[in-house]
């Protein structure tokens, strides 16, 4: 194998480049030449939400940087494409923000490229100005009660990744044959799997929902699901936009206890404007769900307040979801911060399906980054990773797994500010590389890079499978598969 780094003419290093970029990672990136490179390159771990925003407030602020994406897998946009729920699809139009900027030419998309394995952090640091880590949440808060780890109970978060054909979770099998569900959490996450459950199959259908999760879904028992969180309607996570939505799903009813709403009606006035309009429509649906009659043929939805899980219950076998045993709550304010108390009173849901939404956190990528553990974040300062020249990071790794996909813009301004700060301080130094060294670098390890064009191969491929079944695309779920279609030979 022919390496870059071998040769010292300059000639004939660029005539090398463009030949192994042919070879290797084929497909239409614009790699700057030697003349056209800018002095400061930075690389980003990451390519959703985090990663993008970053890259185009650097890009923004200073068009001479020049920015390489890397992606552990061989498609773009991470929660964007993983992460919305497939029936939100004007959520997913940010893809066309970010596809305009990976071919604006000094953005390069390097995807199939896993840190430890096929790069370190400190090669990443050896080669380019600065390394950005926007790799976001990729584990999920545990409950840490009895019966945790039964058939049947399953992360919010992987049952996302499957209903959205995240590779990794596609050997997912959630147990829908049950009337009933119990989702543990009351935040977005939590009302997106329980609309996915109850949401009518033909609407669905029109979605980019995976094949694999529909086919499951067609088959469904489920009509009855429990959004179960500890505290009361004050407290609950879930924005007005996903309980109207709730709330107008066809073929459905809301069930809310009016006890659990004594005393809301006088706090609404002292509340935030956003939080007031959201309690008052808790408030209306909880009046509304009262007075309708009972109808059998509609699914249900109940939301279950001052609720703590305290044991997942076994069927006889000892390995199945038979139910969950919550303890009931009573909320106390002391020095204005309001405190979950527990009553000593307990409760029991029958039910063979438990999804845990209790919030997503991130891992430690690399030992040399700082990590704190316990919050599941890179220990930063506005971005800049604590003690390590030249590292920074941005979205959920950064801040934790809070708030939605334009929360992310702002906090990763913040980051590119910091950067484009310590580089007119002279804080950090010019690139010592290029994206052809780092080419150079994981092709010497076995591993073919996916470029942007690559991608388009892939996109294209989606969405003619997707016109067969009438749906925006068919996604692509097996990573071979992938890597099969985005290098295809072009046909003549």
């Amino acid at each position: 194998m022919l390496i870059v780094s071998t040769l010292r003419s300059g000639t004939a290093r660029h005539v090398l480049r463009r030949h192994l970029w042919r070879k290797h990672v084929r497909g239409g990136l614009r790699l700057l030449s030697s003349g056209q490179q800018s002095d400061f390159r930075v690389c980003i771990v990451g390519s959703g939400p985090a990663g993008f925003y970053t890259a185009q407030s650097l890009l923004k602020n200073n068009p001479n940087v020049t920015v390489d994406i890397l992606e552990k897998l061989p498609v773009p946009f991470g929660l964007v494409r993983y992460g919305v729920a497939p029936d939100h699809p004007e959520v997913k139009n940010v893809i066309n923000q970010f596809t305009n900027l990976a071919q604006s030419g000094n953005c390069n998309f390097l995807g199939n490229i896993t840190i430890g394995s096929d790069v370190t952090v400190k090669e990443l640091l050896d080669t380019y100005s600065a390394v950005v880590l926007a790799y976001g949440a990729a584990s999920d808060k545990r409950l840490n009660i009895p019966g945790e780890d039964l058939d049947g109970v399953i992360s919010a978060r992987n049952f996302v990744g499957w209903y959205n054909g995240l590779p990794q979770d596609m050997e997912l099998r959630p147990n829908l044959d049950t009337r009933t569900a119990v989702v543990i959490g009351q935040g977005n996450v939590a009302l997106d799997v329980a609309r996915i459950l109850l949401t009518p199959i033909e609407l669905l259908q029109k979605t980019d929902i995976s094949k694999k999760s529909i086919d499951s879904l067609k088959g469904s028992r489920v009509r009855d699901v429990h959004l179960v969180g500890r505290r009361g309607p004050l407290q609950v996570s879930f924005t007005i936009k996903e309980l109207r939505e709730m709330i107008r799903l066809p073929g459905t009813r809301p069930s809310l206890d009016a006890e659990d709403f004594d005393g809301v009606e006088q706090a609404i006035a002292d509340l935030p404007r956003g939080r007031k309009r959201l309690t008052e429509l808790l408030l209306k649906t909880s009046h509304e769900a009262q007075t309708q009659a009972p109808d059998g043929s509609l699914s249900e939805w109940r939301l279950k307040f001052l609720r703590s899980p305290l044991e997942i219950v076994a069927e006889k076998s000892g390995e199945r979801v038979a139910g969950v045993r919550f303890g009931i709550n009573r909320l106390q304010e002391v020095d204005g911060k309001v405190n979950v108390v527990p009553t000593g009173e307990e409760e029991f849901v029958e039910c063979g399906l438990v999804l845990r939404s209790i919030g997503y956190k991130s891992l430690q990528l690399d030992p040399m980054v700082p990590f704190d553990q316990p919050k599941g974040v890179i220990r930063n300062n506005k971005g800049r990773v604590d003690g390590v020249k030249g590292l920074y990071c941005s979205g959920w790794v950064k801040r934790g797994a809070v708030g939605v996909i334009l929360s992310s813009l702002n906090d990763s301004m913040e980051t590119a500010k910091t950067i484009l700060d310590d580089l007119a301080a002279g804080r950090i130094e010019p690139s010592h590389g290029d994206s052809d060294h780092l080419i150079d670098l994981v092709t010497s390890r076995g591993t073919k890079p996916v470029t942007f064009q690559d991608w388009l191969n892939i996109d294209k491929e989606e969405r003619l499978r997707g016109e067969t079944e009438s749906k925006p695309r068919e996604k692509i779920a097996d990573i071979r598969e992938m890597l099969q279609v985005a290098f295809k030979p072009k046909e003549d």
